[in-house]
């Protein structure tokens, strides 16, 4: 009984979270990120501004956080070690992209963000320490392949790589509005650094 009130808890929490989110990054697009302020947010998700703080310890937070990490280390953990750093990194990468924009609505959501980072100082500012964040989440589900401090080095080199073709093909997929399928697009830019042995991308 008591799991199951746990698993309603987080339920009920991640639902505030999207709501919250989802109104934050509407508002911010239609009125501006600076002229938008946290209890703008709080009133147009009917709870208050510190329910909101309780989510999102801050303004940037309610425009950058996201599962991103979580998917890539998941994927990157059920790839298995053996395979080479750049493909175990850069498919979890490709795959994360695929379920990020798996439907229309969240592929509007993700743009919607995009296009926010790119356009507000203090989210570009801000993005470095969510780039931060996912590196050492790569490097967690690495497991035995960054191990040891040599391994570990070894697989942020790989990781920091991969990381910034990423970051290359998501301002290139802002700006064209996503036209190109976002899968696609991190693929050839890793193939643009490693070459097109490491990985490739089926479909769009």
């Amino acid at each position: 009984m008591a799991d199951q009130h746990s698993t309603l808890r987080e339920r009920r929490r991640a639902q505030t979270q999207r709501t919250i989110q989802a109104h934050a990054v509407r508002l911010f697009a239609e009125r501006g990120y600076d002229a938008t302020t946290v209890t703008d947010v709080a009133e147009a998700a009917g709870v208050s501004p510190m329910t909101v703080y309780r989510h999102f310890p801050t303004k940037e937070d309610l425009v950058l956080a996201d599962q991103h990490g979580r998917l890539v280390a998941e994927r990157i953990a059920a790839s298995g070690g053996g395979l080479p750093l750049v493909r175990r990194i850069g498919g979890a990468l490709v795959e994360s992209g695929a379920a990020l924009t798996a439907d229309d609505g969240a592929r509007e959501f993700l743009l919607t963000r995009l296009r926010l980072m790119i356009s507000t100082p203090a989210l570009r500012a801000k993005h470095l320490d969510n780039q931060y964040a996912l590196l050492q989440a790569i490097i967690g589900a690495l497991g035995d392949d960054a191990a040891d401090p040599e391994a570990a080095f070894q697989a942020q080199a790989a990781a920091s790589a991969c990381l910034a073709a990423l970051h290359t093909a998501l301002v290139r997929w802002a700006e064209q509005d996503g036209r190109e399928e976002l899968p696609g697009l991190t693929a050839k830019a890793l193939s643009a650094v490693f070459g097109d042995g490491p990985l490739s991308h089926r479909g769009g």
